[in-house]
Formats: C-alpha cells, sequence, structure tokens
C-alpha cells in the first residue's frame, strides 16, 4: 500500500493575546497619555476644561486628588478594555479557528 503525502493548505495560526500583559500595557500607555494631557493644561492654562474631562473621567477636579483620581481611572479603563476586548479576542481567535 502505497501512501501519498498530500499538500495541505497551510493553518494559520492566531496567538491568544496575554490578558496580563495587555492589560499592563494599555493601562500604561492611558497612564501617560492622560499624565500629558494634565502637563500640557498645566503649562498651557489657557487651554480651559474641556467637557470631555468630566464626562470620562467622574469625579475628575483640577485638584491633586482629583488629578489622582483621574489617573486610577485611566489604569481602570485600561484593565476593561484589555479584559473585555482580549477575552472576546481569544474567543473568536479559537472559535474561527
Amino acid at each position: 500500500m502505497a501512501t501519498h503525502n498530500t499538500p495541505t493548505t497551510p493553518v494559520r495560526q492566531i496567538g491568544a493575546i496575554p490578558i496580563a500583559a495587555f492589560g499592563l500595557s494599555l493601562s500604561a500607555f492611558f497612564a501617560i497619555t492622560y499624565l500629558l494631557c494634565v502637563a500640557l493644561r498645566l503649562l498651557v492654562p489657557d487651554v480651559g476644561n474641556h467637557i470631555p474631562w468630566f464626562q470620562f473621567f467622574p469625579g475628575f477636579s483640577w485638584t491633586p486628588a482629583g488629578v489622582l483620581l483621574g489617573l486610577i481611572e485611566s489604569v481602570a479603563y485600561g484593565w476593561y478594555v484589555a479584559l473585555v476586548f482580549g477575552w472576546l479576542f481569544n474567543f473568536f481567535a479559537v472559535w474561527r479557528g
């Protein structure tokens, strides 16, 4: 009995997103971006208070405690996105594959 080597279509492997690394990197990105925006406001005070500061950061105020609260919320948003998006991506990558 002869065996035939039939060419197979290569399967594209999609790796899973490591949630912890994704959460840390997104949180760091959001925190750095937030701190850059706060620094810009401190350097150029005439920029004004824009509505998104108060929409996306509940409890935010231009006090040290309010800025710290905004930083904590930025980190929390990073983990929220990592958990939801990472889980969905990993689910659909396995489901499709």
